[in-house]
């Protein structure tokens, strides 16, 4: 796992993590804790605002100590990203699973509506409180329109790319190297989900899962599978 040092130069920060393999019981737990400290870090930040979390709030709700923070995440905003990559991460695996003969849209989009758990991180629930969600879609709206979140947002998707590229070239017998196409895809995709969530940040009257598909549907007819 990076360390503090090692992540000063955030791109080889996310190389690094993007590297990592998540075998064995030990990286298990590593992994657990760097889940637990990203969410941490999110709903402190959607609750208080992020200049009000200090390291040490989010250590303590997770029940490390500041220095484990500090071994996974240069910052607060990088754990933040942090969820963002494990979602492209999760696509591109579930792409990967999706059956040989199916068209390459609509297995994105499958792979996409079935790992997007946005109703954790947004509020967007049965049960959940109108004034409680209104105030948490807020704090995400807040949260994200830091300069420090979004330039590490703008790594993890960088880093988050590659590898759903590598998914699309794996599916469509390109090279993630030599051809443009699998990288025009993964970039795609990224763009449309991120106005998709944009979208549903500022009018919640439409489902993401709608948005998801619809964005989706429209990078699709503008870009053939060769």
């Amino acid at each position: 796992m990076p360390s503090k040092k090692s992540c000063a130069a955030r791109k080889n920060c996310y190389r690094e993590y993007v590297a990592v393999d998540p075998s064995g019981l030990r990286a298990r737990k590593k992994e657990q804790t760097r889940i637990a400290l990203s969410w941490a870090t999110i709903r402190l930040a959607v609750e208080r605002g992020l200049a009000n979390v200090r390291v040490e709030d989010i250590a303590a709700e997770v029940g490390v100590s500041p220095r484990t923070f500090n071994n996974y995440f240069a910052s607060k905003g990088e754990a933040i990203a942090d969820r963002e990559l494990e979602r492209f991460r999760q696509f591109a695996a579930a792409l990967r699973e999706r059956p040989a003969g199916e068209p390459l849209w609509p297995a994105i989009t499958a792979a996409v509506l079935d790992r997007y758990a946005l109703a954790d991180e947004t509020g967007d629930s049965a049960g959940v409180d109108e004034t409680a969600r209104r105030r948490w879609v807020e704090g995400v709206r807040l949260m994200i329109a830091e300069p420090s979140v979004q330039r590490d947002l703008a790594v993890a998707y960088a880093a988050a790319e590659q590898q759903l590229a590598a998914a699309v070239a794996a599916r469509t017998g390109t090279d993630v190297d030599r051809d443009m196409f699998p990288r025009l895809v993964a970039g795609a995709v990224g763009v449309a989900l991120g106005t998709a969530r944009q979208q549903w940040l500022r009018d919640q009257s439409v489902p993401i899962a709608d948005l998801l598909r619809d964005a989706l549907a429209q990078v699709a007819g503008g870009l053939a599978v060769p």
